[in-house]
């Protein structure tokens, strides 16, 4: 990335901060805005760490010099992917790097994407 996009990429996302922030302010009391606010920043957080660990994993599960391969040519294709998928969300892999393991439906993707499916009552 060069500096021109990666300042572009500041530049938008500050906007997009800012839009969303406004959104929140006038719908909450400022006692509780920064409640919701520090919440959502740990959440973006610890969501990182664990998209990142989850992608040093999925290299050391198809890795077949380390411990933990999963050898495809014991599996069909899909048995495959969904054997591989199945283990990247153990928590046991997370924990052992100190690394919050994040429920699917807690992830920082799956939260702040819109969807009116999610937020119907």
């Amino acid at each position: 990335m060069s500096e021109a996009d990666g300042q572009k990429f500041l530049k938008d996302l500050d906007k997009k901060l800012w839009t969303a922030a406004d959104r929140l302010r006038a719908n909450l009391d400022a006692a509780v805005y920064k409640h919701a606010v520090l919440g959502l920043i740990f959440l973006k957080y610890v969501s990182d760490a664990f998209e990142l660990r989850q992608r040093a994993l999925e290299d050391q599960l198809r890795d077949a010099g380390h411990d933990d391969y999963i050898d495809p040519a014991s599996y069909s294709d899909d048995e495959y992917r969904e054997t591989l998928r199945q283990e990247l969300e153990v928590p046991d892999y997370d924990l052992e790097e100190n690394v919050f393991w994040v429920p699917a439906v807690a992830r920082w993707k799956t939260t702040a994407s819109p969807s009116p499916k999610r937020w119907r009552a």
